[in-house]
């Protein structure tokens, strides 16, 4: 009897759509919920650090003092957890998978402009006293 089931199988599957991809030759449909690789905005990163504690493996890491922001490709599982706690949005998830690697320097360093720096309050000079007691 499973001589004749794998026969039908086989039959059947002659005249279907294949259920894979021909993937190097024809790239796959990618939606807008693929997850490729996490990308910064370094003109919006206040150095908070909010993706680093959040993120579950420690693939991303971030300098203050250095002003940098890191992360490690190779240890980054692309689950979302840091772009979604991010308070200045400035991490997005980019659709794109991360090319291959042949090495294990995974690890991209980002300079980050930090957090921008509010200028003074600009103060009214006040009027002389000689000016308000003539009014």
């Amino acid at each position: 009897m499973t001589f004749f089931e794998m026969t039908g199988t086989v039959i059947r599957s002659l005249f279907k759509k294949p259920a894979t991809l021909m993937y190097p030759v024809r790239p796959g449909k990618k939606s807008s919920l693929s997850r490729g690789h996490v990308t910064i905005d370094p003109e919006n990163c206040i150095l908070c650090r909010s993706c680093q504690r959040k993120c579950p493996t420690g693939a991303i890491c971030v300098e203050a003092k250095e002003k940098t922001w890191q992360i490690d490709r190779l240890r980054c599982v692309v689950c979302n957890a840091c772009v979604d706690v991010c308070p200045t949005k400035c991490l997005t998830m980019d659709t794109q998978y991360t090319p291959p690697m042949t090495s294990r320097a995974g690890i991209y360093r980002t300079p980050v402009a930090g957090p921008k720096k509010k200028a003074p309050a600009a103060t009214v000079p006040a009027a002389p006293a000689a000016e308000l007691a003539e009014e």
